[in-house]
């Protein structure tokens, strides 16, 4: 129980965190990427810190979780986005302040345009964490920095584009209390990661696994 309670407090942290940023592209990459190092060291070493339903997915095509696992982290997940994203809309909803951090079509982007790009840097965020995670080839203490690092670098280009999810607990939260499009939207947000997570897993199990 103690290393669900840590995906929770964790989802929370990167919600309550990334999503309530308010200053600009550069400042919500750094705060969504800077989250994942904290929580990395604060709770990787109880649960691994996925804090995202499509890394624990990716965990889960590579064998590294059990299927009992994977699905209590993600429900324990969404919780904790839940949370964070209660948090914020009570910081914000008498105020001028945007709080919800919703993701949705950003201006001039098309439906297959925002699937597209949610697929592509989810696969490249979550072969990231594949690798630096492997217990023979990984990063080992620096891997918290290097997947906290690369999220940064997914939001500064993936940003313009979607906003940035790479997490479906990270956006079912916002989308909930924002409504109107980023609720319309939120199947993207859902579909996107849980295919780039299947992709990276594909990926990672061509290059990096020890199965010939």
């Amino acid at each position: 129980m103690k290393k669900y309670l840590a995906e929770m407090v964790g989802t929370m942290v990167l919600v309550l965190i990334g999503c309530g940023d308010a200053a600009g592209v550069m400042a919500t990459s750094f705060a969504f990427g800077l989250s994942v190092v904290a929580m990395a060291y604060a709770i990787g070493g109880i649960s691994g810190c996925h804090i995202n339903p499509a890394i624990t997915l990716g965990c889960l095509l590579t064998k590294r979780i059990s299927a009992k696992d994977a699905g209590m982290y993600m429900l324990f997940q969404v919780v904790g986005a839940f949370i964070g994203s209660a948090i914020l809309w009570v910081l914000t909803s008498n105020s001028a302040v945007e709080g919800t951090g919703a993701n949705m079509c950003q201006e001039g982007i098309t439906v297959t345009s925002a699937l597209i790009a949610e697929i592509v840097f989810t696969a490249v965020f979550v072969l990231v964490v594949l690798g630096t995670t492997d217990e023979k080839k990984g990063a080992g203490n620096f891997a918290g920095l290097a997947i906290g690092l690369s999220l940064v670098l997914v939001h500064l280009v993936c940003i313009r584009y979607t906003g940035t999810s790479v997490n479906p607990a990270r956006s079912i939260a916002p989308a909930v209390f924002e409504g109107g499009q980023a609720l319309s939207d939120l199947w993207i947000f859902i579909v996107g990661p849980f295919l780039g997570a299947a992709v990276s897993a594909m990926v990672w199990r061509c290059i990096g696994s020890e199965e010939k």
